[in-house]
């Protein structure tokens, strides 16, 4: 039996980042004077950092310079870094230690697929970074998401092909870039908005360790 290659991205599949990226933009936004919501930060799921900003600056029709955009760029990434730097195990969403000690207990390999730039230091504060045989995150890779190659990349590195490959997504996008990449989709989150999934999960505590290994055999 070839080993499997588990694939899982990180912002809301194995923790909920999104609330300080969230936390982070919205400073910012006051701070230009433009009133940014939870229904807008729907809008900035799984958008590029620059694209991000645009879709804010918009909302408030704020013009700007190139200057002034990195400058607030700059300063919305060091409002985020300040507020991941206080996260611990804890935050490690339910359901998810458990089948990833599962994995590892059947000799499988575990990869991380994620456009986070931030991805090693989060694992480390989580305290879960051994679990990882391969990490491919936002430094790595040139393409986003629905392109295939952060997923690529991380069964490359493990020497599994892309049939052998497992992937855990709560985006649409990411979803999208396992199918094109012929390897197992499976949704985390809401099944109406991820129906493109081959699997779906509301969340990790409703997998059960007889699913996985039905995905060995």
């Amino acid at each position: 039996m070839s080993k499997k290659a588990f694939i899982f991205d990180l912002d809301g599949v194995i923790v909920d980042t999104a609330k300080y990226h969230f936390l982070a933009w919205q400073k910012l936004a006051q701070e230009l004077g433009i009133e940014f919501t939870p229904e807008h930060n729907e809008e900035l799921k799984g958008v590029s950092r620059v694209r991000s900003l645009e879709i804010i600056l918009a909302l408030g029709n704020v013009t700007a310079t190139d200057a002034e955009k990195e400058q607030w760029l700059y300063q919305k990434n060091q409002d985020y870094l300040a507020y991941i730097e206080n996260m611990d195990a804890s935050e490690i969403l339910p359901g998810v230690l458990p089948i990833l000690e599962y994995i590892k207990a059947k000799g499988q390999w575990i990869a991380l697929g994620s456009a986070s730039k931030n991805a090693r230091p989060i694992l480390e504060k989580v305290n879960i970074m051994h679990l990882f045989d391969a990490i491919v995150d936002g430094n790595d890779v040139s393409n986003a998401k629905p392109d295939p190659e952060v997923f690529v990349r991380a069964a490359q590195l493990l020497g599994a092909t892309n049939e052998n490959a497992i992937v855990f997504e709560d985006s649409v996008a990411g979803i999208q870039a396992a199918n094109i990449a012929h390897m197992t989709s499976i949704g985390i989150g809401d099944a109406k908005i991820l129906h493109e999934a081959q699997f779906n999960f509301n969340d990790f505590t409703f997998i059960e360790p007889s699913f996985i290994d039905s995905l060995l055999n």
